[in-house]
């Protein structure tokens, strides 16, 4: 996904000559490009996460459209008090870019797994949370988070899921899913790039039969439900499935909606992290079979 997005960023420099990417010591090879051919559009604050969103911040009011850049927690977490305090408070055009989502970088750790950061990002005022799913929505979210002109969180994953072939007149829209395929039987909510075993699942699935709605749920703030009221109303029960807890993350997202609407879906549930430390180390492939979030845990969960 990264690579996707860093493209995407470069393409639109003679659009927005104003956007400013700033880098936490790392990504070196792949901006590699990016820095020889708009070197001022660039910046590497170096290894403070803190101070990289008071930078950001600050150009930001001052009329440019900013990115940070880093890995898993460290853009968010370690920087939750400046995101909350500086941009967001600010109404600032800071748009914080988190490579690794969930377990990507797995072999290094609980440091380096970011599996709360949607719950706690999408709990901030004044912030537009995105986790695309595949390499279309990275592409399509680059642009309009630039058009957002909000502090905008971007989530972006090792992996990805394959997009839908009728894609290329659609038009990608903040706060609104994709509905990816159609069914009956259940929908599938899911925001990540573990779609690619959503996908899985539901091939798997559709061979025993049952034919699913698969719900690409983009952005987790702000957010359409409409497309959740109608999957209770259509389907024989939802499903949420996501590389982050479940406490407060997408699922929460559903099951708030729907309350809040008093709609009770037939069947519910939610497939994600429990309130835990991910404290295994391996690939991001292991890890989500080790926390039953594969495309066979999947399967067996929603039969």
């Amino acid at each position: 996904m990264r690579d996707h997005f860093i493209n995407e960023l470069s393409s639109l420099i003679d659009e927005f000559p104003n956007i400013i990417l700033i880098t936490g010591d790392l990504g070196f090879g792949v901006f590699d490009d990016f820095r020889k051919n708009f070197p001022e559009n660039f910046i590497n604050a170096g290894v403070a996460e803190q101070n990289m969103i008071g930078i950001a911040t600050g150009m930001a009011l001052e009329g440019k459209i900013v990115f940070t850049y880093s890995i898993a927690n460290f853009p968010t977490l370690r920087c939750l008090e400046q995101i909350r305090n500086d941009a967001c408070y600010h109404g600032a055009n800071v748009n914080i870019v988190s490579i690794g989502g969930g377990f990507s970088y797995g072999a290094l750790g609980i440091s380096h797994h970011a599996t709360e950061d949607l719950s706690i990002m999408r709990s901030l005022p004044e912030i537009t949370v995105v986790s695309p799913s595949s390499f279309w929505e990275v592409e399509q979210a680059t642009r309009a988070i630039i058009e957002n002109k909000k502090v905008c969180y971007l989530r972006l994953d090792k992996s990805a899921g394959i997009d839908i072939d009728n894609n290329l007149d659609e038009h990608f829209i903040i706060g609104k899913p994709r509905i990816l395929t159609d069914g009956d039987f259940c929908t599938i909510f899911v925001t990540g790039g573990i779609l690619e075993e959503v996908w899985e699942a539901h091939d798997e699935l559709q061979s025993l039969g049952h034919r699913i709605r698969i719900v690409s749920v983009h952005t987790l703030k702000p957010f359409d439900g409409s497309v959740v009221l109608n999957a209770a109303k259509q389907t024989g029960g939802i499903v949420s499935v996501e590389e982050n807890t479940l406490d407060g993350g997408l699922g929460s997202l559903i099951a708030e909606t729907l309350l809040d609407n008093g709609v009770t879906p037939k069947k519910f549930l939610r497939i994600g992290l429990g309130s835990e430390f991910s404290s295994i180390v391996g690939s991001q492939k292991y890890l989500r079979k080790c926390y039953n979030l594969d495309a066979k845990s999947i399967t067996s969960k929603v039969l």
